[in-house]
């Protein structure tokens, strides 16, 4: 009898991904809707709520037909100035209900699409506009924050690169440079705070990217920017894997404090536990039908008063994860970046990524001057194929490049 072939369930396998980068299309799709809504006045749960049933509709279209799971990979969530963490407000929660977005704030918006369990979030920092449709006029402090969050995010991605991968030259080159380590994690660190330091503003305690892999946001592989209580990251980024990038800055401190507000936002965990509780086990059953393992909002659930209750003893047992809801320590402004790449053999591709910042119009009188991090900016992520950049910009100094051309990113498989 002929062996079973075993199924490659990572993105080595085209058809895999495929399926990411439709879920990345979607993701990318629908926050530029959401955003296109943010002004003044304008209640965050209303908008959550909209972006939901919107990215419902768009996932609805793909992979008819096929007895292919698909769906959220991570609600819609919109993050007051201070807030650090996704938030997502409960209708039966009075208070957080009632809560609006006004002009001038920074505020930051985060989903998902996935489908057959490949997952890609997006998650971008947006200032809000008085009316729909315009731009904001970002001066100031909130310039310093979201340039600076531009080139962390920038230098990030390149210090992710596997050593060696874009390399050219003789065989015995190509060697030498794959040879190289990969910047240790400290390092990292390091550099995306000299960064930070160059805008005066600082890096957000904890600031995790994760591994990807399928069904599964929060892999075997993690990298954390300022690190506390003796926590570590494990691993680096290696062909074949596809990541989420996390990239927060402060206008404050840096550091987080939990608010005393209710854990909104959960996802199912690997643990397993007898639900004594009927009510418990049902809403269980409600959450791996709908949303398997990934990131979902009571809100989302069928009933939500029913929910909170059906919630608790998950929690208490682990089968649960609950994202806490955080803020900056002393309530100032903090920005969120959050891109799905896709590490290839021509090196990193942004699946799903936030709009890249435009440098004409938000300046900074700041400006980087380390001399080794404007060389890793002047760094391609990815080898280029000849095609043409429809939209190339020219290219200004603030640090030496101001934007990645990604365009040489499209054909990466």
């Amino acid at each position: 009898m002929a062996d079973t072939a075993v199924e490659d369930s990572t993105i080595n396998n085209p058809d895999n991904l495929t399926k990411l980068k439709t879920a990345s299309t979607i993701s990318e799709k629908v926050l530029a809707e959401v955003t296109g809504w943010l002004a003044d006045g304008e209640n965050i749960i209303s908008l959550c709520e909209r972006g939901d049933k919107l990215l419902e509709e768009e996932i609805a279209k793909v992979y008819k037909g096929k007895k292919i799971q698909k769906g959220s990979g991570s609600p819609v969530t919109i993050s007051p100035s201070s807030h650090v963490t996704p938030f997502t407000p409960l209708t039966s929660d009075a208070e957080d209900s009632s809560t609006t977005i006004k002009a001038g704030e920074v505020v930051k918006v985060q989903l998902g699409a996935q489908i057959d369990g490949f997952g890609s979030i997006i998650g971008s920092t947006v200032v809000v506009p008085k009316e729909k449709g315009q731009k904001a006029d970002i001066t100031g402090r909130e310039a310093d924050l979201l340039v600076a969050t531009h080139y962390a995010n920038e230098l990030l991605l390149r210090l992710l690169l596997p050593p060696g991968l874009l390399a050219s030259g003789t065989e015995e080159e190509k060697k030498k440079a794959a040879a190289v380590k990969a910047p240790s994690h400290s390092k990292i660190s390091s550099l995306i705070e000299k960064v930070a330091k160059a805008y005066d503003v600082n890096v957000v305690q904890h600031t995790t990217s994760w591994q990807f892999e399928r069904n599964e946001i929060e892999g075997k592989k993690k990298i954390i920017l300022s690190p506390v209580d003796g926590a570590k990251g494990e691993g680096n980024p290696e062909v074949g894997e596809f990541w989420g990038i996390e990239l927060g800055l402060s206008l404050g401190s840096g550091k987080v404090k939990d608010l005393d507000k209710r854990s909104t936002l959960l996802r199912r965990t690997a643990t397993t536990y007898g639900l004594k509780r009927p009510s418990s086990r049902q809403v269980l059953s409600e959450i791996v039908k709908k949303f398997g393992t990934f990131p979902f909002s009571i809100r989302q659930l069928e009933d939500e008063r029913a929910a909170k209750v059906g919630v608790v003893e998950s929690i208490r047992a682990g089968v649960l994860r609950e994202y806490k809801p955080a803020a900056e320590a002393d309530g100032s402004p903090v920005s969120r970046l959050f891109t799905t790449i896709a590490v290839t053999k021509n090196g990193i591709t942004r699946l799903a990524a936030p709009p890249a910042l435009d440098l004409e119009s938000v300046k900074s009188d700041k400006k980087i001057e380390d001399e080794e991090i404007l060389k890793i900016l002047e760094q391609p992520l990815s080898k280029s194929t000849g095609a043409k950049s429809k939209n190339k910009k020219k290219k200004k100094k603030p640090a030496k490049k101001t934007e990645d051309d990604d365009d040489d990113d499209s054909d990466d498989e």
